[in-house]
Protein backbone atom coordinates (compact mmCIF):
# COMPACT_ATOMS: atom_id res chain seq x y z
CA UNK A 1 0.00 0.00 0.00
CA UNK A 2 1.70 3.45 -0.81
CA UNK A 3 0.95 6.61 0.63
CA UNK A 4 -1.15 9.58 -1.40
CA UNK A 5 2.35 11.41 -1.42
CA UNK A 6 4.52 7.95 -2.81
CA UNK A 7 1.59 7.50 -5.28
CA UNK A 8 1.69 11.38 -6.15
CA UNK A 9 5.43 10.94 -6.92
CA UNK A 10 5.40 7.71 -8.91
CA UNK A 11 2.69 9.27 -11.15
CA UNK A 12 4.97 12.18 -11.79
CA UNK A 13 7.74 10.28 -12.49
CA UNK A 14 5.94 8.34 -14.65
CA UNK A 15 4.00 10.91 -16.59
CA UNK A 16 7.21 12.84 -17.19
CA UNK A 17 9.07 9.72 -18.53
CA UNK A 18 6.60 9.04 -21.13
CA UNK A 19 6.69 12.49 -22.09
CA UNK A 20 10.49 13.39 -22.17
CA UNK A 21 11.98 10.52 -21.96
CA UNK A 22 14.09 11.38 -18.81
CA UNK A 23 13.10 11.33 -15.31
CA UNK A 24 12.17 14.51 -13.53
CA UNK A 25 14.97 16.30 -11.55
CA UNK A 26 14.71 16.33 -7.36
CA UNK A 27 14.35 19.79 -7.50
CA UNK A 28 11.00 18.85 -10.25
CA UNK A 29 9.81 16.62 -7.53
CA UNK A 30 9.78 18.61 -4.56
CA UNK A 31 7.65 21.56 -6.68
CA UNK A 32 5.63 19.19 -8.05
CA UNK A 33 4.59 17.95 -4.76
CA UNK A 34 5.19 21.26 -2.53
CA UNK A 35 7.49 19.72 -0.20
CA UNK A 36 9.91 22.32 1.39
CA UNK A 37 13.34 20.24 0.91
CA UNK A 38 14.53 17.20 -1.51
CA UNK A 39 15.48 15.71 1.78
CA UNK A 40 11.82 14.52 1.78
CA UNK A 41 11.71 13.47 -1.94
CA UNK A 42 14.63 11.05 -1.39
CA UNK A 43 12.85 9.56 1.44
CA UNK A 44 9.80 8.71 -0.60
CA UNK A 45 12.15 7.63 -3.66
CA UNK A 46 13.72 5.22 -0.76
CA UNK A 47 10.07 3.81 0.21
CA UNK A 48 8.69 3.73 -3.80
CA UNK A 49 12.28 1.80 -4.21
CA UNK A 50 11.80 -0.54 -1.77
CA UNK A 51 8.63 -1.51 -2.64
CA UNK A 52 9.28 -2.32 -5.98
CA UNK A 53 7.55 0.23 -8.04
CA UNK A 54 11.14 1.65 -9.15
CA UNK A 55 14.99 1.09 -9.50
CA UNK A 56 17.58 3.67 -9.24
CA UNK A 57 20.28 2.56 -11.73
CA UNK A 58 23.46 3.45 -10.15
CA UNK A 59 26.42 5.55 -12.12
CA UNK A 60 23.92 7.72 -13.83
CA UNK A 61 22.73 10.79 -13.66
CA UNK A 62 18.86 10.94 -12.26
CA UNK A 63 18.43 7.70 -13.65
CA UNK A 64 15.05 6.02 -12.38
CA UNK A 65 13.53 3.24 -14.06
CA UNK A 66 9.58 2.14 -13.33
CA UNK A 67 9.09 -1.57 -12.69
CA UNK A 68 5.69 -1.60 -11.99
CA UNK A 69 2.82 0.77 -11.48
CA UNK A 70 0.13 0.22 -9.25
CA UNK A 71 -3.96 -0.62 -10.38
CA UNK A 72 -4.39 3.32 -9.71
CA UNK A 73 -2.03 4.30 -11.94
CA UNK A 74 -2.85 1.49 -14.94
CA UNK A 75 -1.23 -1.81 -12.78
CA UNK A 76 0.96 -2.31 -15.57
CA UNK A 77 4.69 -4.06 -15.02
CA UNK A 78 7.90 -2.78 -16.40
CA UNK A 79 6.82 -5.03 -19.35
CA UNK A 80 4.18 -2.23 -20.46
CA UNK A 81 6.46 0.39 -20.09
CA UNK A 82 10.09 1.27 -20.95
CA UNK A 83 11.52 4.88 -20.72
CA UNK A 84 12.99 5.74 -24.20
CA UNK A 85 16.27 5.44 -24.05
CA UNK A 86 18.65 3.09 -25.89
CA UNK A 87 21.78 2.28 -24.50
CA UNK A 88 24.92 -0.09 -26.14
CA UNK A 89 25.71 -0.28 -29.79
CA UNK A 90 23.35 1.98 -32.08
CA UNK A 91 20.81 -0.45 -33.74
CA UNK A 92 21.29 -1.94 -37.46
CA UNK A 93 19.45 -0.04 -39.90
CA UNK A 94 17.36 -2.25 -41.03
CA UNK A 95 13.87 -2.38 -42.41
CA UNK A 96 11.89 -5.50 -42.89
CA UNK A 97 9.10 -5.64 -45.26
CA UNK A 98 6.28 -5.89 -43.01
CA UNK A 99 7.54 -3.15 -41.30
CA UNK A 100 4.29 -1.50 -40.67
CA UNK A 101 3.43 -4.44 -39.05
CA UNK A 102 6.44 -4.78 -36.23
CA UNK A 103 6.40 -2.53 -33.29
CA UNK A 104 10.59 -2.48 -33.36
CA UNK A 105 12.44 -2.34 -36.30
CA UNK A 106 14.55 0.27 -37.05
CA UNK A 107 14.28 3.13 -39.02
CA UNK A 108 16.89 5.57 -40.22
CA UNK A 109 17.15 9.42 -39.02
CA UNK A 110 19.08 11.91 -40.44
CA UNK A 111 21.85 12.41 -38.09
CA UNK A 112 22.14 16.73 -38.19
CA UNK A 113 25.56 17.01 -37.09
CA UNK A 114 26.38 18.41 -32.97
CA UNK A 115 23.91 20.22 -31.19
CA UNK A 116 25.10 22.05 -27.56
CA UNK A 117 24.03 21.26 -24.24
CA UNK A 118 26.71 24.15 -22.99
CA UNK A 119 26.50 27.83 -24.85
CA UNK A 120 24.88 27.62 -28.30
CA UNK A 121 26.61 26.76 -31.28
CA UNK A 122 26.29 27.35 -34.92
CA UNK A 123 22.89 26.44 -36.45
CA UNK A 124 22.48 22.47 -37.83
CA UNK A 125 21.47 22.41 -41.16
CA UNK A 126 23.15 19.87 -43.29
CA UNK A 127 22.83 15.85 -42.73
CA UNK A 128 25.86 14.58 -41.93
CA UNK A 129 25.16 10.77 -41.79
CA UNK A 130 22.39 8.59 -40.59
CA UNK A 131 21.40 6.95 -37.64
CA UNK A 132 18.92 3.75 -36.86
CA UNK A 133 16.33 4.20 -34.19
CA UNK A 134 13.76 1.57 -33.13
CA UNK A 135 10.48 2.82 -34.46
CA UNK A 136 8.85 2.38 -30.81
CA UNK A 137 10.82 5.58 -29.85
CA UNK A 138 8.95 8.20 -32.59
CA UNK A 139 6.05 9.82 -32.39
CA UNK A 140 3.04 8.64 -34.97
CA UNK A 141 3.34 10.11 -38.47
CA UNK A 142 5.82 13.15 -37.49
CA UNK A 143 9.44 14.20 -38.54
CA UNK A 144 12.07 13.06 -36.85
CA UNK A 145 15.88 13.59 -36.82
CA UNK A 146 18.86 12.93 -34.80
CA UNK A 147 21.91 15.12 -33.29
CA UNK A 148 25.22 14.12 -31.34
CA UNK A 149 24.91 16.16 -27.87
CA UNK A 150 28.07 17.82 -27.12
CA UNK A 151 28.67 19.57 -23.59
CA UNK A 152 27.16 18.99 -20.01
CA UNK A 153 24.79 21.36 -19.69
CA UNK A 154 21.89 18.79 -19.85
CA UNK A 155 23.43 16.52 -17.31
CA UNK A 156 21.05 16.60 -14.61
CA UNK A 157 18.29 16.16 -17.27
CA UNK A 158 20.05 13.04 -18.16
CA UNK A 159 21.28 13.99 -21.08
CA UNK A 160 25.70 13.30 -21.30
CA UNK A 161 27.98 14.69 -23.80
CA UNK A 162 28.39 12.19 -27.04
CA UNK A 163 24.50 10.98 -26.50
CA UNK A 164 22.15 11.10 -29.94
CA UNK A 165 19.44 12.86 -29.06
CA UNK A 166 16.22 12.00 -31.17
CA UNK A 167 13.66 15.06 -31.83
CA UNK A 168 10.47 15.36 -32.81
CA UNK A 169 10.13 18.10 -35.34
CA UNK A 170 7.80 20.78 -34.33
CA UNK A 171 7.38 24.35 -33.67
CA UNK A 172 5.22 24.34 -30.36
CA UNK A 173 6.81 23.61 -26.91
CA UNK A 174 5.24 23.62 -23.45
CA UNK A 175 6.84 24.88 -20.43
CA UNK A 176 9.24 22.19 -19.24
CA UNK A 177 10.13 20.69 -22.28
CA UNK A 178 13.16 19.65 -23.42
CA UNK A 179 13.59 21.38 -26.73
CA UNK A 180 15.82 22.46 -30.00
CA UNK A 181 16.03 26.02 -30.05
CA UNK A 182 17.25 28.14 -32.83
CA UNK A 183 17.85 31.64 -31.03
CA UNK A 184 18.45 34.67 -33.27
CA UNK A 185 18.45 32.21 -36.52
CA UNK A 186 22.10 31.06 -36.33
CA UNK A 187 22.61 29.71 -32.81
CA UNK A 188 21.20 26.41 -32.49
CA UNK A 189 21.26 24.55 -28.21
CA UNK A 190 19.49 21.87 -26.33
CA UNK A 191 17.44 23.59 -23.42
CA UNK A 192 14.63 23.06 -21.37
CA UNK A 193 12.05 25.83 -23.07
CA UNK A 194 9.96 28.37 -20.73
CA UNK A 195 7.48 31.31 -21.78
CA UNK A 196 7.71 34.21 -19.22
CA UNK A 197 4.93 36.84 -20.86
CA UNK A 198 6.94 38.20 -24.05
CA UNK A 199 10.27 36.46 -22.98
CA UNK A 200 11.57 32.80 -23.55
CA UNK A 201 13.58 30.92 -21.33
CA UNK A 202 16.28 28.77 -21.76
CA UNK A 203 17.45 26.09 -18.94
CA UNK A 204 20.18 24.30 -18.36
CA UNK A 205 19.73 21.17 -16.42
CA UNK A 206 23.26 21.59 -14.83
CA UNK A 207 23.43 24.88 -11.98
CA UNK A 208 26.86 25.77 -13.66
CA UNK A 209 24.77 27.08 -16.49
CA UNK A 210 23.00 30.39 -15.99
CA UNK A 211 19.31 30.51 -17.46
CA UNK A 212 19.12 32.34 -20.74
CA UNK A 213 16.01 34.26 -21.59
CA UNK A 214 15.41 36.27 -24.95
CA UNK A 215 12.11 37.95 -26.69
CA UNK A 216 10.12 35.79 -28.14
CA UNK A 217 10.92 36.49 -31.22
CA UNK A 218 14.34 35.99 -30.78
CA UNK A 219 13.51 31.97 -30.01
CA UNK A 220 12.10 29.57 -32.65
CA UNK A 221 11.58 25.95 -31.76
CA UNK A 222 12.80 23.59 -34.00
CA UNK A 223 12.02 20.21 -32.47
CA UNK A 224 11.19 18.66 -29.08
CA UNK A 225 12.99 15.81 -27.37
CA UNK A 226 11.67 12.26 -27.89
CA UNK A 227 14.63 9.80 -26.89
CA UNK A 228 18.18 9.46 -26.51
CA UNK A 229 20.73 6.41 -28.25
CA UNK A 230 23.90 6.01 -25.67
CA UNK A 231 26.83 4.40 -26.66
CA UNK A 232 30.04 3.17 -24.87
Amino acid sequence: MLTRKQLDLLEFIHKRVQRDGVPPSFDEMKVALDLRSKSGIHRLITALEERGFIRRLAHRARAIEIVKLPDSLGGTASAGFSPRVIEGDRPAGHRPANADSVEHFAIELPMMGRIAAGVPIEAISDVSTHVAVPASMLSGQAQHYALEVKGDSMIEAGINDGDIVIIRETEAADNGDIVVALVEDHEATLKRFFRKGNAIALEAANPVYETRVFPEDKVKVQGRLVGLIRTY
